[in-house]
Order: structure tokens, then sequence, then C-alpha cells
């Protein structure tokens, strides 16, 4: 499956300083429908005839958000390199016990000074996608730095991984006027940055079918909005790993009950501690105790969900 090719990015459109209030109904009904959820891509079955399907994914950012921000004393940086250095080890040693493929979004710099990383999860059987160049802010971002961006992280992992990705997450899940367009123009198959539905679906771009599917995440279920730690705001990990794993828990039962699909979105280096390792390894028991459950990379939902959509 190829997205369907997209017009060159426009330049960026004159900001409208008008309150909402104001905009008459075509602009703020050309607001909502510039991207949009478009046909359910929920399958009639799951591949061997499973039940459910469960999608892991890791974003592997490490030190690339500090230097986003332009932190660059060792503090902030140590938490990231946690991710690379004990993070991602422990996650790979849990994945393979349990047989589990999964998918690692990258940004470009990550993959840059932890190239091994990189080559663990290709020899490992796992997917290496796109996560941007530096965990930028996109929507910060003229229409041709975040192109430039992104084509030169699509460069940079397929030099490191022997393979060119076929999906992309948005760093921060944050999506621009222009995402969608340089998406498609990549050619890329699938984005995993949206929330519109529990199940893929294809991504419409003002109101036209793009080719793109959608694997969405949500804040529900992600580590970061539960378990992150900032020392001088109020930002403070409230929710015990075990319970952060009963949501999660819950979550898959729904979706096993409905014959959907789990996706999960992880970060090494705020997982990858030992009591968070310790409720992920029991969710996954947890998950391995029902029958008929397909594991997959996203590019191989993306897949299947496209070809076999109902």
């Amino acid at each position: 499956m190829t997205a369907t090719p997209d017009a060159p990015i426009p330049d960026a459109p004159t900001p409208d300083v008008s309150q909402p209030w104001q905009w008459d109904e075509q602009t703020w009904r050309g607001h909502v429908a510039r991207v949009r959820a478009g046909r359910s891509l929920r399958p009639e079955s799951w591949p061997g005839g499973a039940r459910a399907a469960v999608a892991l994914s890791f974003d592997s950012d490490h030190e690339t958000i500090p230097l986003r921000d332009g932190e660059t004393r060792p503090g902030k940086l140590s938490q990231g390199e946690y991710g690379a250095r004990v993070g991602a080890p422990r996650v790979l040693r849990l994945l393979e016990r349990h047989g589990i493929p999964a998918s690692f979004f990258i940004p470009a710099v990550s993959a840059l000074l932890h190239p091994g990383e990189v080559r663990d999860y290709v020899a490992a059987g796992h997917e290496v996608a796109m996560h941007g160049w530096i965990h930028e802010r996109n929507m910060l971002l003229s229409p041709a730095d975040e192109r430039e961006l992104a084509f030169r992280a699509a460069d940079t992992l397929e030099k490191l991984s022997g393979t060119r990705p076929v999906g992309i997450r948005t760093p921060s899940w944050d999506f621009s006027d222009h995402t969608l367009a340089i998406t498609r123009e990549l050619g890329l198959s699938y984005d995993s940055s949206l929330m519109a539905d529990d199940e893929p679906y294809e991504l419409l771009a003002d109101g036209e079918p793009t080719g793109v599917v959608e694997i969405p995440v949500e804040w529900i279920r992600d580590d970061a909005p539960y378990l992150m730690m900032d020392r001088y705001a109020a930002l403070r990990p409230y929710t015990p790993p075990r319970q952060v794993a009963g949501i999660w828990r819950d979550e898959f039962d729904a979706a096993y009950a409905e014959g959907g699909l789990f996706q999960l979105t992880l970060h090494p280096h705020i997982i990858g501690h030992r009591s968070r390792m310790a409720a992920l390894a029991e969710l996954l028991d947890h998950i391995a105790a029902h029958q008929g459950v397909w594991y997959a990379t996203h590019a191989q939902v993306a897949e299947h969900v496209w070809k076999h959509a109902r």
C-alpha cells in the first residue's frame, strides 16, 4: 500500500486574526475538514482468525526532548540517556521473552546518537519508524523546514536501519496544516498521531481520501501522562505503575471483546524503570492468557487493514 502522492507544499496561509466567534461557516468548516477521519478500516478478521490485534509501540526519544528545548546540561540529558542505556535493552528482553514484534518510533538524532540500538531493533524483527528529526515542534516550523526535516529523518533512518520507513508518528503527536501533505509526499503508508477512533481509519484531506492509514493513538494509552516528572513544575507521577497497567488492561479487555485493535504507546526512558517494567510485564502476561491475539507492528496492521477493510 502506498499513499496517494500529494501536491507540492503550499506557502503558509495568512493567519486569521479574527476571533473564532467571528468566523463565517466556510471558515470553521474549512478548519475542521482539513484533516479528517474517513472510512473505517476495521477489518472483517485478523490474520489467522485472531479475535483481536495488539500493536505495541515505543517512542525512543532519549536525549532529543531536552536537546529540542535547548537544554544541554547533563542532568536532563542523562534522563534521556537512561532510555538508550537501560530502558531500551529491558524492553527488547521483555518483547523477546513474549515473542512480540513492536514498532519503534525514533527521532533521527536519537538514531544517530545510538546507531547500535537501531540495529538491535532490526535484528530482533521490530519496525523502525519515523518520529521527527530532533523531536521538533512541527507546528512552530515553516512548511519548508518541516518538510526538510522529515525527508532528512527518513533518509537517516533508511541508512541506519537498511529499510525505508513506511510510517510516522509526529513528535508530541503535533500535526501542522502541512503534516499530512508531507506524509503523502514521502509516500508513507500510515500515520500514528491522531485520535478520531479506536480502530484504524483512512485519512481525508479536505474531504478527499488520501490512501494514508491512521493507526490512532490516545493519551489514555500512553505512559507519559501518568509517569512523567518535572522537578521545577507541578508535573509528578501521581499514578502508581500497576494502576496505570490496570487502565491499559481494561483497554485491552474491551478491544478483545469487540474484536478490535489494542494500541499502546510507551517510551523507554519512562517505562524502562524497574517498577514500571514489572507492571508492563504483568500486562503482557494478562494479554498472553487470552486465545486468538495477533501481535503485529504498526506497519503490519496498516497493511492488513488496508487490504481487508469491511
